[in-house]
């Protein structure tokens, strides 16, 4: 509204308000009831209300009006990744959910910062009576620090002790150090912080996936070590604990299931219905590098977010260009004079750059990005603009913007032609709404899974790159050149123990909606649920590959995590424990090696079977030898819609094999009905090694439900290297 307008009746703007408003109620319409929401004065001038159609058209012809428009979901919030996941507080998972009230978390990681305001616990439920974990004391740790959001903290440190006799632990406590557990829990279930950003970008509130649940840390990794025997003892404590969900994000790459701690304790859990969500691993894009590649878990890629963090390039002649950065401060690049000279412009060498004039260098699309940024940073240069197509940025310790080729034609077409040519940079923008939008990370492992390989893995998608949530104010969060270190109570963070609580929190979500599902359930839910095509409509892309071409599921699993199509998924496959054992029993393992995971001789291996109900299909060949084969998979699926359905099915062929399905259509009376259906796949291996991917759809007769799994076609992979390896 224009306040000039304001009649002198009126003592302040807010009865002006009032009155126009009360003024549009229609004595026509009984139904006509506009409110007054609120009035603004300093940031805006004029008014939100409820208003008709009818009644906003008479509105516009009030004295003083200026504009209208509807109100929309607010985009500026935890690093965006509860909107970019479609979860909102009108319908679908969150509401059903009570934003998982009263379900338990349990992170294992590297502790937590207790102070941090992702754990306070404003509007918090009481903490549930089944609740049998404490807050353990230790170094800067007491249990007054829990309360009932952060229900509980315990550590595990004495793996680390044996093997290294004598040392000393730096913080005997659950306090972390490393600022990855922080980081991680936050995400899974961090309570509503208002006000955040990292150094201006991404400002919002933070919060995390499921604000309203519990959450308890399990310190297993430590500044001076990291053993499987504390990984094993806190997976144990926890499911002990009664927690509803593991998030863990970590692994053991090289060795079988019956020696991998997060196997073995994941089964136990798996047979309490406790849903264990693990990452993939870093060490992607080569095939067969993904870890927790375990049967009865839940595994998870890391992809991009539909956000990007900016610097504008305004040039001397009146020309900008939007470039990518993320330098932590508000520097002052006004003006500067810009340099393109070849001497320089490979930018591979920070003694060679400090020798430059002062100005903006700009750096050619030569090498490594990440070389040229740290070389760049660790020089005398004042400012840069370096050219790359690379789709990834993870932090930028100089005052400098990456921009892409396409754009860089003006910008090296206006210093050719300008001898004084010149530029200025601000930085601290955020834009939402990137596209395309997600892709998958050029980082995150990939299967088929070494440890094994005959399903396929990973399982999901879910938001891992450049995440914000809390974080250690005693560790530095970002750098600018060598020597200043930048402290955050939340830090951006990148990898797939980023996507790993973007899982666990929507597992606890849908925990909380349907209690009664088993964790195998849970996961056949988000994965037959999950979306194979990016905010273009188009099939997600793999910034893994340099063609950028679309990702295979060895690379994304089913899709990205969609959460509000998960609460309610038509069909879901499910397993029992008796299943895992009869496909371990395919494995060549001994009876002790399968008791190790096991924990009991109640199972047997009177019907072995490597056709496990998984909720995707994968067919192996060795590309070494030239033959065709045919896969036959048999499935069983329950009915968790409401009443009677009928389904048929759609198949998208891999490239060079034949999918058959029978029989074609499901027919289920009622609901938790269940009929089965045999797949097959005919196909033949290449020398190549070619990857091939279609899929299976069952699509409810009147469209309400389309229950989706992956097909893959891939080449047996060696196993990698013995070794941890943290993700």
């Amino acid at each position: 509204m224009d306040k000039s307008f304001m009649p002198k009746v009126f003592a302040s703007h807010h009865s002006w308000y009032s009155s126009i408003v009360d003024s549009l109620k229609s004595t026509n319409n009984p139904q006509s009831s506009p409110s007054l929401i609120y009035s603004y004065d300093s940031g805006a001038h004029g008014f939100s209300a409820v208003l008709s159609g009818d009644e906003l058209e008479t509105l516009k012809k009030s004295p003083g009006f200026v504009s209208a428009y509807l109100d929309r979901t607010v985009t500026v919030d935890t690093t965006h990744t509860p909107e970019f996941l479609s979860l909102n507080t009108y319908s679908g998972l969150w509401p059903a959910s009570n934003y998982g009230e009263g379900t338990i978390i349990g992170v294992i990681d590297t502790g937590v910062w207790p102070e941090s305001e992702s754990y306070k616990d404003d509007g918090m439920s009481p903490v549930p009576s089944r609740w049998k974990g404490k807050c353990e004391e230790g170094q800067e740790f007491n249990s007054s620090m829990c309360n009932s959001k952060l229900i509980g903290a315990k550590y595990f440190n004495k793996g680390v002790i044996a093997a290294n006799p004598g040392i000393n632990i730096s913080m005997n406590s659950a306090r972390d150090t490393a600022g990855h557990g922080t980081h991680t829990s936050s995400t899974a279930g961090g309570n509503y912080v208002g006000g955040v950003s990292f150094f201006g970008y991404a400002k919002g509130t933070a919060r995390g996936i499921a604000p309203r649940s519990k959450v308890a840390m399990y310190k297993v990794l430590w500044d001076e070590g990291r053993y499987s025997s504390d990984v094993l003892a806190g997976m144990d404590e926890a499911i002990d604990d009664g927690v509803d969900v593991i998030s863990i994000s970590m692994g053991f790459d090289g060795v079988p299931l019956y020696e991998d701690p997060i196997a073995i304790a994941s089964f136990a859990a798996m047979e309490k219905g406790v849903i264990v969500s693990s990452s993939a691993g870093n060490w992607g894009p080569a095939l067969g590098s993904l870890h927790n590649g375990i049967p009865w878990v839940m595994t998870v890629a890391a992809g991009t977010i539909d956000r990007s963090f900016t610097g504008i390039v305004s040039l001397g002649d009146g020309e900008t260009i939007t470039g990518r950065t993320l330098f932590p401060a508000s520097a002052l690049v006004r003006d500067f004079a810009l340099i393109y000279n070849k001497t320089f412009s490979a930018c591979d060498s920070s003694v060679l750059l400090s020798n430059i004039p002062r100005g903006i260098i700009i750096c050619d699309n030569i090498g490594s990005l990440y070389t040229q940024v740290r070389e760049t940073a660790v020089s005398r240069v004042q400012a840069a603009i370096f050219i790359s197509d690379e789709p990834e940025l993870f932090d930028m310790p100089c005052p400098g913007v990456v921009i892409s080729t396409e754009d860089s034609h003006a910008l090296i077409k206006y210093v050719a032609s300008n001898k004084d040519a010149t530029a200025s940079i601000k930085f601290q923008e955020t834009i939402l709404g990137t596209k395309p939008a997600p892709a998958v990370a050029s980082y995150t492992s990939r299967g088929p899974s070494p440890s094994y390989p005959g399903i396929l893995k990973p399982d999901i998608m879910a938001p891992g790159s450049v995440v914000l949530a809390a974080y250690i104010p005693n560790n530095y969060a970002a750098t600018i050149g060598d020597y200043i270190f930048l402290s955050s109570n939340f830090t951006m963070l990148s990898g797939t123990s980023m996507a790993c609580p973007h899982a666990s929190g929507v597992a606890a979500l849908l925990k909380g909606a349907h209690p009664e599902w088993s964790a195998a359930a849970i996961r056949s839910a988000l994965v037959t649920t999950a979306n194979p095509l990016d905010n273009t409509m188009k099939p997600i892309r793999d910034n893994g590959d340099v063609n950028l071409t679309f990702a295979s599921p060895l690379a994304m699993g089913a899709g990205q995590i969609d959460p509000n199509q998960a609460l309610d998924p038509g069909l879901i496959y499910d397993a029992t424990p008796q299943d895992y054992v009869n496909l371990m029993c395919t494995m060549n393992f001994t009876q002790k090696q399968i008791m190790t995971i096991t924990r009991s001789k109640s199972y047997d291996c009177s019907n072995p079977s490597s056709d496990l109900n998984y909720p995707s299909f994968i067919a192996l060949y060795d590309p070494n030898v030239p033959k065709t084969s045919v896969k036959i998979f048999n499935r069983t699926v329950t009915n968790v819609g409401e009443g009677s359905a009928t389904y048929k099915v759609e198949i998208v062929q891999p490239e060079d094999s034949i999918i058959a399905v029978s029989p074609e259509t499901l027919v289920f009376g009622k609901t938790y009905e269940k009929q089965c259906f045999r797949v097959s796949i005919k196909y033949r291996s290449t020398k190549t090694g070619k990857v091939s991917f279609g899929e299976l759809v069952w699509i409810e007769a009147n469209g309400k439900h389309k229950v989706r799994s992956p097909v893959v076609v891939s080449p047996v992979v060696s196993s990698g290297e013995l070794g941890f390896l943290g993700a």
